[in-house]
This record gives structure tokens, sequence and C-alpha cells, in this order.
């Protein structure tokens, strides 16, 4: 089975999104990163938070609004959430708690990775002690405020050990295994 890989955009002072769930700062980070290039191509499913999944877009308003990564990954996603809608999305399998997600989403993705998107998912994979790596793509601006990478309340200490850094245009890349 493959491994759990949150896998996120992070401003400098830790935000994955600004107030409210704004995405709009990021449209101008996304660009040419072969590190994402390697992701996406070795990533299998994705599982989903429910607010990421129904949340703000930074392809808002053009033609691959609404896909993973901008159109640039396709695959079988699984949301998590209470509340799955009545109308079935293409794709998309609503999932009511971490463990069916979890389990659904490695089968999918075989031994490739399971791409977890969203702060409270990632945050819900590290307390259960399955979250294998996380790669962060910091894009040089500060936010001030918003969705923070890890928000853990009275505190965390979770250790991280450094694959690799790398360098593109729009974002450094830090590459991380969860030390369990």
């Amino acid at each position: 089975m493959g491994k759990l890989q949150y896998q996120c955009t992070m401003s400098l002072d830790g935000f994955i999104a600004g107030p409210g769930g704004d995405m709009s700062w990021l449209a101008e980070y996304l660009g040419p990163n072969p590190t994402v290039d390697e992701v996406i191509g070795k990533t299998g499913a994705l599982l989903v938070g429910n607010r990421t999944f129904g949340g703000d877009d930074p392809y808002k308003g053009t033609d691959n609004e609404g896909e993973p990564y901008g159109g640039g990954w396709t695959g079988p996603q699984f949301v998590l959430t209470h509340h799955a809608p009545d109308t079935p999305v293409p794709g998309v399998t609503f999932c009511g708690d971490l463990d069916s997600g979890i389990a659904a989403a490695k089968a999918a993705a075989g031994d490739k990775y399971v791409g977890v998107l969203g702060a409270e998912v990632a945050r819900q994979c590290l307390d259960a002690g399955v979250l294998d790596e996380i790669l962060v793509f910091i894009a040089p601006v500060l936010l001030g405020d918003g969705v923070r990478l890890f928000d853990h309340k009275g505190g965390s200490n979770v250790k991280l050990e450094r694959l690799s850094v790398t360098h593109a245009p729009q974002a450094t890349n830090l590459w991380l295994r969860v030390i369990k």
C-alpha cells in the first residue's frame, strides 16, 4: 500500500489559506515546478477534507476551476464529510469517517501516494499516527492570518526528517518524513 502524504502550498508565515479560507493569494504562485510534476505522477488517490473540497479555489474563473492541481491530476478522490451531497459527484466518494476514507483511498492508490489535502484531515492523520510524509511548497509571501499548515490546540511536537529541499521559480519545496 502507498503512503499518506500531506500536500500543500504554504505562505512563509505558515498559512495554507488566507482569512475565511481565501485561496486567491495562491494564483500568482502557481507555475512550473518539477517537484509538483513528480508528485502528481506518484499520487494515485486523494483524501480530501470537506472544507477543502467545497472551499475557495485558486483557479476560480478559469477552465481549471474545481479540478485537483488545476487539472494537472486526475483520479479518485475520497472526501471526508458527515453530510454527503444528494447528487453524486463523478470520481468522488464521500466517506463518513477517517478510517474508512483512508482504507478506500489506499486501496484505490495501490502503491502510489494518497495525497492528503486539507489542514484538518492532515491533523487527524497525524493524531492517528498514519501520516507518512509532508510535502509543502513554500511561497514567498506573508499572509498574516488564515488557516495554518498545522494547528493543534494545546500544542504538539511532531518530529520530522527532511528528505529533500528543492527550488522552483515560485516556491521552495520541502519534503519531510513523519518520524513515528
